[in-house]
């Protein structure tokens, strides 16, 4: 059988392209009228950002663009589901985008509740194009923070996993400041004992110092803290 390697090389970058265009920063613009769309996509570009724009947020709910790292650049009151319509369902959904709230109608209880639920600024048109860049990058920047974190938690989690219950319940007691030998009475094992799981542990989630084992306790889920110290 002969493969055909330029294509093979080509579909192999292709999916390469792919992914990197998935974790580049997506700046998502939201607003009833074309020719604000227009200007602020042209404005995103013209600064290095990948842009794309919706005429509702209807029709921005139905693609997979708001898993991507980035945010949102939203008009407040548009037909239907309206800016902030679309902020409270991101947030009861888990997915506190940062939001930019653009708009030429808002007023002092809408910026209020706009940036009580999160938003990270609220502009009224018209607006500054610095003004605006840099709100999005304050933006971005908020997002590839609360990224990290989560995968800093995540790796947690999975490291956590491969802990035997007698290992969790060794980390439970470091991370509580225990020392050897009090562990050790409370679980009615040797010292001896509790320092070779204490070395397993420390292995398995990756930490080479007590401060580090006690952060990464720190960062797991107050629930899942909650139920290994049980």
């Amino acid at each position: 059988m002969i493969i055909d390697r330029s294509l093979s090389q080509k579909s192999v970058l292709s999916s390469r392209r792919g992914a990197a265009e998935e974790q580049q920063p997506l700046v998502i613009i939201v607003d009833d009228d074309a020719s604000v769309r227009d200007a602020l996509s042209e404005l995103m570009e013209s600064a290095g950002f990948a842009a794309v724009s919706f005429s509702s947020t209807q029709a921005l709910l139905e693609t997979g663009k708001l898993d991507q790292p980035g945010c949102l650049i939203l008009d407040v009151r548009m037909p239907g589901f309206s800016g902030l319509d679309l902020q409270r369902h991101l947030t009861t959904n888990g997915n506190p985008k940062p939001i930019v709230f653009l708009t030429g109608h808002g007023d002092i209880p809408m910026t209020v509740q706009a940036m009580k639920a999160g938003a990270v600024d609220f502009l009224t048109k018209p607006v500054r194009d610095q003004t605006l860049l840099d709100a999005v990058n304050a933006a971005i920047g908020l997002d590839a923070a609360r990224r990290a974190e989560a995968a800093k938690i995540k790796g947690c989690v999975e490291r956590l996993q491969t802990l035997t219950p007698r290992e969790r319940e060794v980390m439970c007691e470091v991370a509580r400041g225990r020392l050897n030998k009090q562990i050790a009475f409370d679980l009615g094992i040797s010292e001896v004992t509790v320092k070779l799981h204490r070395g397993n542990l420390m292995r398995k989630m990756e930490v080479a110092s007590l401060g580090e084992l006690i952060r990464a306790w720190e960062a797991l889920p107050v629930g899942m803290r909650m139920a290994n110290a049980a």
